[in-house]
């Protein structure tokens, strides 16, 4: 109240004085200034300024306020401001006020008054998409740069490159993300050439993501499924499943390379018979995919394309990598995005197996899963992982008896996969595994001896060979589809029953 009032005083003093001669004003206020002399001799000599219609009087006016801390003086002035159109003045006021919630109205003063940083934050306030756009847009062009690389970001974050290219071609040289950004469009519109210059340049700059890139096009070829060379599988160990991963994109690849070196340093699964190669790069346009692949609601692609890299590198399972969707498994391909984490790989490569999900299936799942033919109409055995209540006298007993083999103590507990449907199932672990959580990293001891005796069963496998058999054949290529039901045929071979019980003791 005190400095309202001197402010009051200041300005009844000022508008009587003689000296109303604007440049004599504007020296007296800056040498006020200068001198760093007291706000309220400031104020009421710009003030006479700005009711000259002084632009530098009002310029000065606002940059001056905007040093100063918040007061109730600061205040006072600027909403006079304000009051005269002066949307900057507006901007100066919720900066310092911020924190004030009925101050969010200086804001839409200011970013309807045409201040660019306004407009950007009060873009970024708004929840409806056209009007964030627009906003944003507002203050783009005025040159804003900050708001430039947001409208490009709001592009590429609802899928629209093309509108995000102009904006992101103007900050690419300010910016060392925007650069990034830039760098890894131009090389999705295949002008890889330009998209070396932007990304080495933000590599350069230090942009961690950029030198990934730069690293993963030095490293990697991009090829056709007919270019793909023969691949030599590890012969210190058995390779069961051999599986390769592939992408089609340089984000795609940097997820599929980030989940190889993982795997390749992950202790937990080094005793299993798995073999993964390193990521193929193909050409962008090889793979049709779809996030609702058949009107499935999941990620899917038409495999047929891979057919001879599979079959020159002997892949029994592939691993495709795509930009969006929903993961899962289906006859020997695993379909991830660029969002899964490697524990969800980890996870998926366990239903190449034959491991259920130990979370609650939903109800069409259930029926299928939990049911007396499951282990006979709909998988080749029953899951190594649960059994569930009125099978006792069926397959599951085997299971039981294996989990007990593997582990005399063993701790059965109950598992929610058929919950959907009212039906108890039993899983061999009182922990939340993870395959009820992927991302609680827990694979108990025997998880791991029932992955490794599932491995050395090829009749319970369902290789990528089935899958191309029954692609080619929807496809109505019968000489292709006959082709690879053959070899499905050859990779699922039954195996003896002494084998079959050497592959389990060689599991405890």
């Amino acid at each position: 109240m005190r400095g309202l009032i001197l402010a009051l005083l200041s300005l009844l003093f000022i508008s009587g004085d003689s000296g109303q001669y604007l440049p004599q004003l504007l020296a007296n206020a800056s040498s006020i200034i200068q001198r760093e002399g007291p706000a309220n001799r400031v104020y009421p000599l710009l003030w006479n300024g700005v009711s000259q219609d002084s632009i530098e009087a009002k310029e000065t006016f606002v940059g001056y306020a905007k040093q100063q801390e918040q007061s109730a003086q600061t205040a006072y002035w600027l909403n006079k401001l304000v009051e005269q159109d002066a949307p900057e003045a507006a901007w100066a006021l919720y900066q310092q006020n911020r924190h004030i919630p009925s101050y969010v109205k200086y804001l839409q003063v200011a970013a309807k008054g045409g201040v660019p940083e306004a407009q950007l934050i009060y873009a970024m306030s708004l929840n409806e998409p056209a009007q964030r756009e627009f906003w944003l847009k507002e203050a783009a062009e005025k040159g804003f740069v900050a708001a430039q690389t947001a409208l490009a970001d709001w592009y590429l974050l609802q899928q629209q490159p093309q509108k995000a290219k102009p904006w992101l071609a103007k900050t690419a040289s300010l910016d060392t993300q925007s650069a990034f950004k830039y760098g890894r469009l131009l090389w999705s519109e295949q002008s890889f050439d330009e998209a070396r210059e932007w990304l080495n340049r933000s590599a350069l700059e230090g942009n961690t993501q950029a030198k990934r890139f730069v690293s993963l096009i030095n490293s990697y070829q991009i090829n056709t499924p007919e270019q793909v060379g023969a691949y030599t599988w590890p012969e210190d160990k058995q390779c069961h499943q051999r599986i390769q991963l592939f992408a089609t994109s340089l984000s795609t690849l940097a997820r599929a390379d980030d989940l190889y070196n993982k795997y390749q340093n992950d202790p937990r699964l080094v005793s299993l018979s798995l073999c993964v190669a390193p990521p193929v790069w193909l050409e962008q346009d090889i793979l049709s995919c779809s996030d609702n692949f058949q009107g499935q609601g999941r990620l899917g692609c038409d495999i047929t394309p891979l057919a001879p890299a599979i079959d020159q590198r002997n892949i029994s399972h592939a691993v495709v990598v795509a930009d969006q969707g929903k993961a899962n498994i289906n006859n020997g391909v695993m379909y991830l995005d660029l969002s899964d984490a490697y524990s969800v790989f980890v996870h998926e490569l366990a239903h190449f197996a034959g491991f259920i999900d130990e979370y609650p299936l939903s109800r069409m799942a259930a029926r299928r899963y939990c049911s007396d033919g499951f282990g006979i109409q709909n998988l080749p055995i029953q899951p190594p992982n649960i059994v569930f209540d009125g099978q006792l006298t069926y397959m599951p007993q085997s299971t039981l008896n294996q989990w007990v083999t593997l582990r005399p103590s063993v701790v059965i507990a109950e598992s929610k996969t058929c919950d959907a449907i009212g039906i108890k199932a039993y899983k061999p672990s009182g922990e939340i595994t993870f395959m009820e959580h992927h991302d609680s990293g827990v694979i108990p001891p025997l998880y791991l001896a029932l992955w490794e005796a599932q491995l050395a069963i090829p009749e319970v496998q369902r290789p990528i060979s089935m899958n191309l058999f029954q692609s080619f054949h929807a496809k109505g290529q019968q000489v292709e589809a006959g082709y690879w039901l053959g070899r499905y045929q050859i990779a699922t071979k039954p195996i003896t029953d002494e084998e079959h019980t050497a592959g389990i003791e060689s599991a405890i």
